[in-house]
């Protein structure tokens, strides 16, 4: 007789609908923009953000911060209310492998490796035919001045690209998504595109969509250092482990310290000495500072290694999965 155990049941459920998001994502990639739950996001954050950020800069800009938190909090209860009315639903109207099928299907649109794969290599394929066609592919995926940068420069910023974006859209949004259901990897990306939208300090836009973010964006930083803090050592580690190279965690934590976030540097740090390149933004940061400057096999590499840690992530959802078919089918 088999045990009647429905933690066995909702644990190879959620395992399924993560190897079903991740075959989603490597067949199809990207759902178009209309239909995008991270691109409905970042239209109501740009909405409420000409509201409440200021047209000029302003010391200690307690209301813009207060009211940007509030906001940021109704934001996201209307999407922890919508994921987890999605979940319910799914969850109890649908067979096991239906929902299983469906829910992957949800979490599909919440994490990108074949999007970052594809930025990443495309900026690579950019630079061998110019340096000016690498550094205007590399300005699609970072938000830092690229017109000045050389060779050595542009291949620095992808591959930093890659591991910090690894974390933010691959394992941070499946750490949560373990944790807490579909609400829990809905609420991290939105964490982390408000982060994107709102959170860099000073001013952002053009025109009159140009507003000072000095204090209005303090919240919706700290909620995603905070949403970020595992999930960016636990990608350093998997990183390692996929590349099987024994780094001293003092060195890791010399350049995690190195970087203005509490976070970005882990994953980076980790890629710089699994690559043993030099990897900095100019002016802000060296990481492996002893390190060779990337070439263009590393940047193969890295993305090698990052897609060993996409590998591992899938690994770890079958075993769990055979493990609660076995435990649901104990006598």
């Amino acid at each position: 007789m088999w045990t009647n155990n429905p933690w066995c049941a909702d644990l190879g459920m959620a395992c399924a609908a993560v190897l079903v998001a991740l075959v989603i994502d490597l067949r199809f990639g990207e759902p178009p923009a209309w239909g995008h739950p991270v691109v409905w996001m970042g239209h109501a954050l740009e909405a409420w953000g000409r509201r409440i950020a200021p047209v000029q800069a302003r010391t200690r800009d307690y209301q813009s911060f207060c009211l940007a938190a509030l906001a940021w909090c109704a934001l996201a209860a209307l999407v922890l209310i919508v994921s987890g009315g999605l979940q319910w639903l799914t969850l109890r109207w649908l067979p096991p492998w239906l929902a299983a099928l469906a829910l992957g299907a949800l979490l599909k649109p919440l994490l990108a490796w074949r999007m970052l794969h594809g930025e990443v290599r495309a900026v690579e394929d950019a630079l061998a035919g110019s340096l000016d066609a690498g550094r205007a592919r590399l300005a699609w995926l970072v938000s830092r001045d690229t017109a000045a940068l050389d060779a050595a420069q542009v291949r620095e910023s992808a591959i930093e690209s890659l591991a910090e974006n690894l974390c933010d859209s691959v394992v941070a949004p499946l750490f949560w998504f373990a944790l807490l259901g579909l609400p829990g990897a809905a609420l991290y990306r939105f964490a982390n595109t408000a982060d994107a939208m709102w959170g860099y300090p000073g001013w952002r836009g053009t025109g009159a969509a140009r507003r000072h973010w000095q204090w209005a964006g303090k919240w919706a930083a700290r909620a995603d250092d905070v949403l970020s803090w595992l999930p960016a050592r636990l990608t350093a580690a998997l990183l390692l482990l996929a590349g099987r190279r024994h780094v001293p965690i003092a060195d890791l934590r010399r350049d995690a310290r190195a970087t203005p976030s509490p976070n970005g540097g882990w994953p980076m740090g980790a890629m710089a000495r699994l690559l043993d390149v030099r990897l900095g933004k100019p002016g802000v940061y060296v990481l492996n500072p002893q390190g060779q400057p990337p070439r263009a096999a590393h940047v193969a590499l890295a993305l090698a290694y990052a897609g060993k840690v996409v590998l591992s992530l899938a690994g770890i959802a079958v075993t769990a999965m055979i493990f609660a078919l076995l435990t649901w089918m104990r006598p």
